[in-house]
């Protein structure tokens, strides 16, 4: 049986995390044969693709201000500064955590694009406002500073929690000031987890394909974008492989970089004895203003548009075209339709059968790797886990255009069967990508177990399954079901993949949320899109509440 398992591994691996990769070298830049440089010749000659790169890196130096800026803001006023109606506020910038990605997107262009809610209000009152104006890079920068700020409400709100309050009062004691304390103790402390959320953003602005794509019009286009619009051309697709390759490695760089710093670094906390963290008032009445108003003007900004996204879910056509809301217009028949339409619902099967078949897939796998892991020490194991871990260093688009090249004819590794253009090379493009983080978080639980536990199992003649199953595995079944519920949950309306890989005849959420942000889609299908996005977020919701708020009940 263990010979069975270390083969299918072995298959896996090649076939899916290593094989690809190299065949895009190998087309890339061996086109015929030969080493060729052409592609950089093509690429270095095409204005538009060295524009994209140069886009994609000023939005991701820009996103890391911003969103570090308003990130830190929101975790300092939910957490740590004593702020009214702070619960309140939290409800709005938590947002984020329950709609993202196309949705999050879609819903912005609904409230200031061309025919927008916000923008039509604006007209009224200064009729020769443009209309246009939401579009381009400083869009793309406002919508991502306010969707990418999640990891700094989870990551960030964790670590001022942990904040020894005894070196804060102390500070008090030397006459410190608020904000003193805040520069000089509090951020501090901090760093760890804000180096790792710069470097998490910085990568998000590289790869960001959504807003660019349905909001940056055709003045601002990134890297993505423009390499999905090279692969749908067999001539320049030599052209969206290197775009993705020098994607992947600029990847690379910066998370070596960021294993260098945390190396070097020293940001352990020597405290021994640490106290619960109060909330810090804020003395200056002037500043006290400032802030409280900056805070619910930011609660205002994060919330109008899932309130809207809410309320146009249950309008007709006319008024979600119209961007006009009235109570004669109210209806249900945009929920009517969800549920008894096959066409429909169809977009919600197809996305609930891909995200959950990788997202129990890629559990049940990553549960072997881990028990191989925690059970063996050895050159296997140790090639084993690094294996697991290079779609960690590879960004999706690269990964996609990998299965995409290799799979488009029939392969001896794949059983002489093509994979490019069918159903199955989506599923296995979401298997790949979950991998990385689901063994991180079950290898962690595994080791966490006493190994005591087993010797004894085994002591009383327990076979290695039957202690796997009746021992182990409940230790483990919480971390497991939670890792499931978030890799279900993060994939139902995945765009930034399902765009390079999905088959027409089953379009996933993602890619009929995009749809409907077309000027010439319907009424009927923006309205649809409505009712698919307040399903998501209650979803999401329900799987967070899972995940995360039983634990503090």
């Amino acid at each position: 049986m263990g010979m069975v398992i270390a083969v299918l591994l072995v298959w896996f691996i090649v076939a899916f995390l290593l094989y690809p990769n190299f065949n895009l070298l190998k087309t890339t830049f061996f086109a015929d044969g030969s080493f060729s440089l052409e592609p950089f010749h093509k690429l270095l000659n095409s204005e538009r693709a060295l524009k994209s790169l140069l886009h994609s890196f000023a939005l991701a130096i820009s996103l890391v201000i911003t969103v570090n800026i308003i990130g830190i803001f929101l975790v300092l006023i939910v957490d740590y500064f004593d702020i009214k109606g702070a619960k309140i506020l939290r409800l709005g910038y938590y947002t984020t955590l329950i709609y993202g990605g196309v949705v999050l997107v879609s819903g912005y262009k609904f409230l200031y694009g061309e025919h927008g809610f916000i923008t039509k209000f604006l007209l009224e009152i200064f009729p020769n406002f443009d209309a246009t104006w939401f579009k381009g890079y400083w869009a793309v920068l406002f919508v991502m500073t306010f969707a990418c700020t999640s990891n700094h409400v989870i990551f960030l709100s964790n670590a001022i929690k942990k904040i020894d309050y005894q070196t804060i009062e102390a500070a008090k004691n030397m006459g410190a000031s608020t904000f003193y304390i805040l520069r000089r103790v509090v951020l501090p402390v901090l760093k760890p987890s804000l180096f790792a959320i710069t470097i998490l953003l910085f990568l998000t602005g590289l790869g960001a394909t959504s807003a660019p794509l349905i909001l940056g019009g055709r003045d601002f286009q990134t890297i993505n974008p423009m390499i999905l619009s090279f692969a749908n051309s067999v001539t320049s697709r030599d052209m969206a492989s290197l775009l993705a390759i020098i994607l992947g490695v600029a990847t690379l760089i910066l998370l070596t970089f960021m294993r260098k710093i945390e190396k070097d670094g020293n940001f352990m906390s020597i405290s021994k004895v640490k106290s619960v963290i109060q909330k810090q008032k804020i003395n200056n009445k002037f500043v006290n203003v400032i802030v409280h108003a900056l805070a619910y003007l930011l609660f205002i900004v994060y919330i109008v548009p899932v309130l809207l996204i809410i309320i146009f879910s249950f309008t007709d056509a006319y008024s979600i075209s119209t961007s006009t809301f009235s109570l004669s217009h109210f209806t249900l028949d945009n929920y009517i339709m969800l549920f008894t339409q096959a066409s429909a619902f169809k977009p919600y099967l197809v996305s609930i059968f891909y995200a959950a078949a990788s997202a129990i897939f890629v559990v049940i796998l990553t549960l072997i790797v881990s028990r191989i892991l925690h059970k063996y020490n050895n050159k296997f194991s140790t090639a084993l886990e690094y294996s697991m871990l290079i779609p960690w260093l590879l960004p999706s688009t690269l990964i996609a255009l990998g299965l995409i090249i290799t799979y488009d004819t029939p392969r001896v590794i794949m059983g002489n069967n093509v994979l490019t253009g069918t159903i199955w090379i989506l599923l296995f493009a979401f298997i790949i990508v979950q991998i990385p983080f689901t063994l991180r978080m079950l290898k962690a639980a595994f080791f966490t177990i006493d190994s005591s536990l087993e010797e004894a199992a085994k002591s009383l003649g327990a076979g290695t399954f039957y202690t796997f199953r009746r021992v182990l595995l409940p230790i483990i079944l919480p971390s497991t079901l939670a890792v499931l519920a978030l890799n279900f949950n993060g994939h139902l309306a995945d765009y930034d993949i399902a765009v390079f890989l999905y088959h027409p005849l089953f379009q996933p959420l993602g890619i009929v949320i995009k749809n409907s942000t077309d000027p010439m889609a319907t009424g009927d299908a923006k309205a649809l899109t409505f009712v698919y996005s307040v399903i998501l977020m209650i979803i999401s919701s329900i799987t967070l509440y899972l995940v995360y708020g039983r634990k503090s009940d």
